[in-house]
């Protein structure tokens, strides 16, 4: 197996977990990124401090880390420019069909045992693993 990193995995595991649970302990929010960001772009008053602070605290722990370590960010992009964009596009569409994303369903609503977030994550954990091999198998990994 290549790149298997359990120790830093069960590190980032935890620390999603914790940051998740602090959300709803001190805000009584879901840490749903999606829903996080899109509060942002028709924000209610009195929302947009917290949304912008976490997202900021997003952006700079990613570029913290990348100057501190850089060689955690080192990766082979084998798709083409299009491909990636249009991945994007189409993981944009199933959060907003879906009402959130991996953080929001994933981790906080799997660890309230709601249906609807079991559901979703079961369905995007499948159509993505599908995906993955239709692709690698249509195009060999390179479109």
């Amino acid at each position: 197996m290549e790149n298997f990193t359990p120790i830093a995995s069960t590190i980032g595991g935890a620390l999603i977990g914790l940051s998740a649970a602090m959300m709803m302990l001190f805000h009584g929010r879901i840490a749903g990124i999606s829903g996080i960001v899109s509060g942002l772009l028709g924000p209610r008053p009195g929302e947009v401090a917290w949304r912008l602070a976490f997202f900021v605290g997003l952006l700079a722990g990613g570029l913290v880390l990348g100057f501190a370590l850089p060689d955690f960010f080192s990766v082979e992009v084998t798709r083409s420019p299009l491909a990636i964009v249009a991945a994007g596009v189409i993981v944009g569409f199933g959060t907003r069909l879906g009402s959130g994303c991996t953080s929001g369903h994933g981790v906080c609503g799997i660890s309230r045992f709601s249906r609807r977030s079991i559901l979703a994550t079961l369905t995007f954990m499948g159509t993505g693993a599908i995906t993955a091999a239709v692709v690698t198998q249509l195009f060999g990994g390179v479109i």
